[in-house]
């Protein structure tokens, strides 16, 4: 499998990684009222740059392009940290996409595809996370109308969405609903850059939007876990040898000894394979390739333990300041632990692999 990036899609990365620099680094030093998100970014990204619409058919309101250029989006924003609520509306939007609803994705996708909305899909499960199959969560139909029961946890961007779709069992398989937002319960993240929460479901009421290709959500969530890892991995790495040039021990800069040099090496040479994997996997799932599931599933697994990686070297290089709440290393560290989690830990990934 050879490709490569077109001129105009390298265009847009440059696009989103401006924007991104041009406001700040992610640097939250307020843990326990930070802002939930970079609005001025998420309004320069929605309503300047159009991001939200790119995956999008323009018959639904979009800009009719891949997801190669949405992932391309994913990845320039973990680089940076983003706080902004990208992902969990990519990975909703492309779920609503999958059920052939015409009539619904008509109504609900553009003001999505136009920022003006945000979406978020609930999915995991305690005690089964993103299994896709036999969920706790059940919908009935009764009298002609819908009711949702269960619990959904780790719901990307839920804090914030205006539309909230939600997978259940019926008594057909798998479908998806949306619900009231007002079933949404904020909670603390492990990387207070996300906004997770929950959705609690007692007898509420849901709109049939109809039955999701799970297996071709997953892969999507899959690849863009992997990017966005990389994405951040590639830049923390960037700033760890940066700062391993004039943090200074014994009277020398702590990159000049040999044994640093070989750990930073090392996690280069993880990164650009995790890099590589991570285009390929994004590749496969924007042109619905027959290897789209082992790639998705082995670039989510080698991506996200790279980043851990990579975030682990960097807090200890840093020494002391790599500790403190002003500096973004801890950030890394738990953006990496829960892109681990999201969407199927690494050894669910290979364990799909090995069939």
């Amino acid at each position: 499998m050879r490709f490569a990036f077109t001129e105009e899609q390298e265009a847009l990365r440059d696009v989103v990684r401006t924007a991104v620099e041009r406001n700040g680094g992610p640097t939250i030093r307020e843990p326990a009222d930070g802002p939930g998100f970079d609005e001025d970014l998420w309004s320069q990204l929605s309503g300047q740059v159009g991001v939200c619409g790119l995956a999008v058919p323009e018959a639904y309101g979009g800009d009719g392009f891949s997801l190669l250029e949405a992932l391309i989006v994913v990845e320039e924003l973990g680089r940076g940290l983003a706080r902004v609520p990208y992902l969990g509306g990519l990975i909703a939007a492309e779920a609503l996409q999958t059920t052939g609803n015409d009539p619904e994705c008509a109504r609900l996708l553009p003001p999505l595809a136009r920022g003006e909305k945000i979406a978020s899909l609930a999915w995991a499960e305690p005690g089964i996370g993103w299994r896709t199959d036999d969920f706790t969560t059940a919908a009935a139909l009764v009298n002609g109308r819908w009711w949702l029961t269960g619990r959904k946890v780790h719901v990307l961007d839920g804090s914030r969405a205006d539309t909230v779709l939600v997978i259940a069992t019926t008594d057909d398989g798998p479908a998806l609903f949306a619900v009231d937002p007002g079933s949404v319960v904020a909670t603390t993240p492990l990387d207070p850059t996300r906004q997770p929460a929950r959705v609690e479901l007692d007898d509420t009421p849901g709109t049939w939007l109809g039955r999701p290709d799970v297996h071709r959500v997953l892969e999507v969530a899959a690849a863009a876990v992997a990017v966005e890892s990389v994405g951040a991995a590639q830049r923390w790495l960037h700033e760890t040898v940066e700062y391993a040039k004039v943090r200074t021990q014994f009277g020398r800069p702590i990159g000049s000894f040999q044994a640093l040099k070989h750990r930073l090496a090392d996690r280069h040479v993880d990164v650009e394979a995790a890099r590589s994997l991570s285009h390929a996997a994004s590749w496969a799932v924007a042109a619905r390739d027959e290897r789209a599931p082992e790639l998705t599933a082995m670039a989510k697994s080698a991506c996200t333990e790279c980043y851990q990686a990579v975030a682990a070297e960097g807090i200890q290089l840093h020494g002391g300041i790599g500790i403190t709440w002003e500096h973004e290393a801890h950030l890394h560290l738990k953006r990496a632990h829960a892109n681990a989690q999201l969407f199927g830990t690494p050894s669910h990934h290979r364990a799909a692999l090995l069939g």
